[in-house]
């Protein structure tokens, strides 16, 4: 049957005949050493080595002049969007094809997300769906975007490069910067992505990643936002230590801040994930190639980055013919312990968000009928 060849084959790639997890963390580098100098430190919370040193090697690697280390990607995003200046009944345009975090961040600030469709391509925000929505939409006031339909100010522009693949980001970037909108790019999937060369995270103002257990390079928990502004990430790094003035034994806030910094003990782990991040990304791209070649002898369509763009692969995507097909490959693959998953639900689904504005979502709405996540861990002898 093609069902059975099919985990044969998933279980052959990833060398296991028991539970194959969607995207499991590997710690085959200093990882104990790290963490137990950490220990040996007592430095274990928000103060030490570690948390420095990594935001300057994760600024070195995106080539980014700042990062701050914040405890998890939506944390990341909260603060990006407070630094960039989004106000209670602003608006931040965004995509409805997102992981909840991307929207729940801008709720944080009560502001409005604007959703807006993604590429049937790249699965991130249509540059074409985000001009024709400013163009018929809005107008601009001493250099500010209004909504006309709500006379609401849109303060930013948050696309997300889905699953590690990245969207068409300059073009984002160039529509945003004639109306005036700031773009802060949700890249909590895509470090190690590119497009032309320029690693994703540093088209826009401020860039996010994600260190959650299951992405590329972990922290167990983690996050951290890049930038080549120095007073955003000054602002950044003051909101995310809970605004606390430096003193040597005074307590002083001047402003509201958030217990966001990341801890030195996840520190000390990321640091070591990332000296490995060459050998993984390695490895996806030959995993993904072998998908392809299999997948192509059953007729199903394995996603691939587009022109002068490289993806990291970080979940692997099959898309399907239709829904129905999408929920008989989500049914085999779960019984016969191979962990697949579906695209989200699309957030104006969600009750929190179905009042919110969207456009046709069309492809959004395709995307979400046939697009599944197969394994797509790091193998070590792969």
């Amino acid at each position: 049957m093609k069902e059975d060849k099919i985990i044969s084959f998933i279980r052959s790639l990833h060398n296991s005949d028991s539970f194959i997890p969607l995207h499991a963390p590997y710690f085959g580098g200093k990882e104990k050493e790290y963490l137990n100098e950490c220990i040996d430190s007592t430095f274990v919370s928000s103060t030490g080595s570690f948390v420095n040193n990594f935001e300057k090697q994760i600024a070195k690697y995106v080539q980014a002049e700042h990062a701050v280390a914040t405890v998890n990607g939506t944390s990341a995003i909260h603060a990006a969007l407070e630094v960039i200046g989004v106000k209670e009944n602003d608006e931040v345009i965004t995509q409805a094809l997102t992981f909840v975090a991307t929207a729940n961040a801008i709720s944080y600030c009560k502001a409005k997300p604007l959703f807006i469709d993604v590429d049937k391509e790249s699965m991130g925000l249509s540059p074409t769906a985000l001009k024709k929505f400013l163009t018929k939409n809005t107008v601009t006031q001493d250099g500010v975007c209004i909504n006309r339909l709500t006379n609401r100010r849109i303060k930013a522009c948050l696309p997300m490069h889905t699953f590690g693949f990245p969207c068409r980001i300059i073009e984002i970037c160039e529509i945003c910067e004639a109306f005036g909108i700031p773009v802060i790019e949700d890249a909590a999937e895509a470090l190690g992505s590119s497009v032309n060369g320029k690693k994703i995270g540093t088209f826009g103002a401020i860039g996010v990643f994600s260190f959650n257990g299951n992405k590329l390079i972990t922290a167990g928990g983690g996050g951290a936002l890049v930038t080549n502004k120095g007073e955003y990430a000054q602002k950044a790094k003051h909101i995310t230590t809970t605004a606390k003035k430096s003193h040597t034994f005074e307590f002083f806030h001047d402003e509201l801040g958030y217990n966001y910094r990341m801890p030195n003990l996840n520190a000390a782990l990321i640091c070591a994930q990332l000296e490995q991040i060459d050998i993984f990304l390695k490895d996806k791209r030959k995993l993904v190639n072998d998908y392809k070649l299999f997948f192509k002898t059953m007729g199903v369509k394995v996603r691939s980055e587009e022109e002068n763009t490289k993806a990291n692969y970080w979940l692997i995507c099959l898309e399907l013919k239709n829904k129905e097909e999408r929920n008989h490959y989500l049914k085999f693959l779960n019984e016969n312990d191979v962990m697949a998953r579906p695209i989200w639900q699309l957030m104006y689904k969600l009750p929190m968000y179905e009042n919110c504005f969207r456009d046709e979502q069309e492809n959004a709405q395709y995307l979400e009928e046939r697009i599944i996540n197969i394994p797509s861990s790091y193998r070590k002898d792969g």
